[in-house]
């Protein structure tokens, strides 16, 4: 249990053709696909169900601040694509088949990726927090997460850490997406936004909530594996308590084993 396999290093051509090929397979699956997919309309959604929001610019060890801050313009640019979608029942909310393939000619600048727990650069980098944003709010709702991938590396030490570990989602175009589910009666809509500081989120409704929602961890634990490399793991659970009744009901959510890229021995 809780056993990782030590990270293959790909060649530099390898990674690219594969990128490439799951690109394409992902925009065949959009094309023939019978979802379908939300958009932007201008409906009304006047009750709140969750609101969020993550600092935008942190202090990390070995990343140039101008990364963050070219961030912040591939948010901007990203999140006005979002901004307002409505998931109506049956619907499906994509943030790749919204915001498109991120590159120069948008806008989009340089930013901090993450590879094979690396900290590496590419255009539009840095939308992981978007991904993180959205997933957490998105736990907090009703609304059902139908694809969702999982950070595979813990890369830096808890600053100012809100939510538990591993309550992320990680993004790369377009086939390690973010996806929800509209399964209910109702419309949830989705508000995202900046300002100086942060990077905010709002999901509100048609109609009043029926249910309140409380997310938390278990288990977690940092392992020395085999091979030497340390992991970080632990289960999410969720909590659903229904407003009218009081009775309560609790899911597990996921559960996460992450290579650490730095020594949990050390002082941080």
């Amino acid at each position: 249990m809780n056993e990782v396999e030590k990270p293959i290093e790909r060649s530099t051509l390898r990674r690219l053709c594969g990128r490439e090929y799951y690109i394409l397979k992902r925009k065949v699956q959009w094309l023939f696909s019978s979802t379908k997919f939300s958009k932007v309309r201008d409906e009304e959604c006047p009750y709140k169900v969750i609101e969020h929001k993550s600092m935008l610019l942190r202090k990390l060890k070995d990343v140039d601040m101008y990364l963050q801050h070219n961030k912040i313009t591939n948010l901007r640019l990203s999140i006005a694509k979002i901004d307002g979608v409505v998931i109506r029942p049956g619907e499906t909310f994509s943030i790749w088949k919204l915001v498109g393939r991120p590159s120069a000619r948008k806008g989009y600048k340089e930013g901090m990726m993450i590879h094979n727990g690396k900290v590496r650069t590419g255009v539009g980098g840095g939308l992981c927090q978007l991904g993180n944003l959205l997933y957490w709010m998105a736990l907090h709702t009703p609304l059902t997460v139908a694809e969702r991938w999982r950070h595979s590396y813990d890369v830096f030490p808890d600053s100012n850490r809100t939510v538990p570990f591993a309550c992320g989602a990680t993004l790369a175009y377009n086939y390690i997406d973010l996806q929800l589910k509209n399964g209910t009666d109702k419309n949830f809509k989705v508000n995202l936004w900046l300002d100086n500081e942060y990077l905010h989120g709002i999901i509100t409704c048609d109609k009043k909530n029926d249910s309140s929602y409380e997310v938390f961890e278990r288990d977690h634990c940092i392992k020395q594996q085999w091979w030497g490399g340390y992991t970080r793991h632990n289960r999410i659970w969720r909590k659903i308590t229904n407003i009218e009744t009081g009775e309560e009901k609790e899911e597990l959510v996921s559960e996460n084993n992450a290579i650490m890229m730095y020594n949990p021995l050390l002082n941080k």
